[in-house]
């Protein structure tokens, strides 16, 4: 790789960032790193028809969130500022008016109502109606008019467009990374709008500028800009400029395979399909994001990585540093990645279970805060270390050891059919007097002790243990019991065991 790397994000402002797009820019961004280059961020946002209030601040914070950096952006600045387009609107015209002269693209006047008009009449015989090398012949252009008509038009303040003239006859040939040589024939492709006389450009037109001004050496983007790939080589021909190498990233598929994973599918399927939370400006409408529910950045990062790309080895778990020594655009398939929520969770849980006892007690304080709960740190530390390695996220804590913080109001009716007997009540008194003489009140005392004493009285190890648990937890569940004691203390212990017994009837 002769050139120093460049590469760009360039999402448009309308609406939350999907987890597709933060793919591609993580794609970008692994690539940019392992190369040493350069990671811009272009907030392309000429279809001011689209544009969504919020939308562009939510895309910079949700990469923020990722650790996914720039070197230059709107935010950071940099050499080729403006980063926004709308910002470079005055660039533009100059490159659409250089196509004119050039005799590669043209002034097109016909109205929306002509165009429609024509697109029902070949609606109507069964045909598709396309401005492209055959039709444009016939329409209302600059090609089958007189310059003076032309200019008499424009200055007259006549709507028009300026398209790209598509050659004709022609096998345009293309290159990609990912996909290997593509050729599609001139006559299957349709004369682009490339500027309108609004006086801003297309995608099209203002992609290709701000690509080559930029000196972007590789454009990493999504599949569905693969239609678009002969227009934008005609066009770097057009303009006698270098093209960057083209790589066109695979779909994330919906889970069960049937489609592209929308904006749509969100919470309508049960998991995110955005990073962070989103509020829509408009209808007030709430989407879930893998923020807010619990994911860290760093396995949701991960995750993503996997769906289009994989190592070549066994090895799954990757931070960003590793992903940046690995990643290679020739390990991304061609086919889509299919989405598997239970697998993103699996992600979330292996980072979880390699976290800090202390660290996941400190998340988990705002639970309890928010539940009137004031708890020593290294008491939820100890209670984290028993129970983490059955979560997938931070506040399924909170369900798995909530007897830790309160006494059991309520007693489970299933476990009391179960395993209260008749004798139950006299051995779980006679077993509260047998606790009351350990010293120190430790675990592997506690166990000792307990099972010294389950074997002196002849009783069921099942029997007494399930009744003990029931009294402490007032639930089958929860992790060992002589932890549950031993952090609960002697004092709670007995006094949960007599509140049990005399409330269970």
């Amino acid at each position: 790789m002769n050139k120093k790397v460049r590469v760009r994000f360039a999402p448009s402002p309308t609406g939350p960032l999907h987890i597709g797009g933060v793919r591609t820019a993580l794609y970008n961004y692994l690539f940019a790193r392992k190369h040493g280059g350069t990671m811009i961020l272009r907030i392309e946002d000429t279809d001011q028809t689209r544009f969504v209030p919020g939308a562009e601040d939510y895309i910079v914070e949700s990469l923020a969130w990722c650790g996914i950096n720039f070197d230059e952006s709107v935010g950071v600045g940099g050499p080729h500022a403006p980063y926004r387009q709308s910002e470079r609107k005055a660039l533009y015209k100059q490159y659409s008016d250089q196509l004119i002269a050039s005799g590669h693209a043209y002034y097109a006047f016909d109205t929306a109502e002509e165009l429609e008009t024509l697109r029902k009449q070949a609606e109507a015989e069964k045909q598709t109606f396309t401005y492209n090398t055959e039709t444009r012949k016939t329409l209302r252009n600059s090609l089958c008019m007189s310059a003076e008509n032309v200019n008499e038009l424009i200055e007259n303040g006549t709507p028009y467009v300026v398209r790209f003239l598509i050659p004709e006859n022609t096998e345009v040939a293309m290159d990609d990374i990912i996909r290997g040589k593509v050729c599609v024939k001139s006559e299957t492709l349709d004369d682009k709008v490339l500027f309108k006389s609004d006086g801003m450009p297309t995608y099209h037109l203002a992609n290709i500028v701000d690509d080559h001004l930029m000196e972007i050496t590789h454009v990493i983007r999504g599949e569905e800009w693969l239609p678009s790939l002969p227009l934008h080589v005609l066009l770097y021909e057009a303009f006698g400029w270098e093209a960057p190498e083209f790589a066109h990233l695979p779909l994330l598929l919906k889970p069960d395979g049937n489609g592209k994973l929308s904006k749509r599918d969100g919470d309508r399927l049960g998991f995110p399909v955005f990073p962070l939370e989103w509020t829509d400006p408009f209808s007030g409408d709430k989407s879930s994001g893998y923020r807010e529910s619990g994911y860290y950045p760093e396995a949701f990062i991960n995750l993503l990585a996997f769906l289009g790309w994989n190592p070549g080895t066994e090895q799954e778990l990757f931070n960003m540093d590793q992903l940046i020594q690995s990643f290679s655009l020739e390990r991304v398939g061609k086919s889509g990645s299919k989405f598997d929520p239970e697998k993103t969770k699996w992600f979330n849980h292996q980072y979880l279970i390699r976290r800090s006892d202390e660290d996941i007690a400190a998340e988990f304080m705002p639970f309890l805060l928010e539940k009137g709960i004031e708890a020593d740190a290294l008491f939820v530390a100890r209670i984290a270390s028993l129970v983490k390695e059955r979560l997938n996220f931070v506040k399924e804590l909170w369900d798995e050891t909530y007897f830790f913080f309160q006494s059991p109001e309520s007693y489970d009716e299933q476990v009391i059919k179960k395993r209260w007997k008749e004798e139950t009540p006299s051995q779980m008194l006679a077993l509260k007097e047998a606790l009351q003489n350990i010293e120190p009140f430790d675990a592997a005392n506690i166990d000792t002790e307990i099972k010294t004493w389950i074997e002196a009285n002849n009783f069921g190890m099942g029997a007494i243990m399930n009744a003990l648990r029931l009294l402490l937890v007032g639930a089958a569940k929860g992790p060992h019991l002589g932890d549950i004691m031993a952090l609960i203390g002697k004092e709670e212990t007995l006094k949960r065991i007599q509140k049990g017994i005399s409330t269970i009837k």
